[in-house]
């Protein structure tokens, strides 16, 4: 019997972060110009941005390269015994040639939920393009949008080994979707 409930609080969450974000999810030409761009932070080592992390960067900086992002807020944990994910962000960014003013830091994005909450809330965001890995967009764009934000999203590369790859499309499918549907009810 649990593994019936389990399996069925799988699939109900796998379908609503399916509904909701479909045809929510952009080729990198597909994003409009004047564009703010969410980038979750994730994995920071010694001031270096993890390949996740990493991989989110080099979209954002291209879309900004391209001319279609006026902003880019790069949500993650501030604390320093995280790493600061933000501040590593940002020198990333800055190195990639995107200047300090389109950037803006939120040290306190902890989850995905709560960067998609203080887009809204802190920082005045109405619509806005989350820049993840495809195993974490449909989650992220749900998100987002319960939170009342106008999100779509597009897909960051990553150089990461198969082995990380898996082990977050389980993840995501397993645990991380079916806590975002109970945080949704809770």
């Amino acid at each position: 019997m649990l593994l019936v409930v389990v399996e069925l609080w799988i699939t109900v969450a796998a379908t609503w972060m399916y509904a909701v974000s479909a045809g929510r999810v952009l080729d990198r030409d597909q994003v409009p110009s004047r564009s703010t761009l969410l980038v979750l932070g994730s994995l920071v080592e010694d001031g270096t941005p993890g390949d996740y992390v990493r991989g989110r960067l080099d979209t954002a900086s291209a879309l900004y390269g391209d001319g279609r992002v006026d902003r880019i807020i790069n949500s993650g944990n501030g604390s320093l015994d995280a790493g600061d994910e933000p501040a590593v962000m940002r020198s990333y960014l800055e190195a990639e040639g995107v200047p300090a003013r389109v950037i803006v830091d939120d040290p306190l994005g902890l989850d995905t939920a709560a960067s998609c909450r203080r887009a809204r809330e802190v920082f005045g965001v109405g619509s806005l393009i989350i820049v993840t890995q495809d195993f974490h967009l449909p989650r992220a764009i749900a998100l987002c949008r319960d939170a009342g934000v106008d999100a779509r999203g597009v897909v960051a590369e990553c150089d990461c080994p198969a082995w990380t790859l898996t082990r977050n499309h389980i993840r995501e499918t397993v645990f991380a979707g079916p806590k975002a549907v109970l945080s949704r009810v809770g």
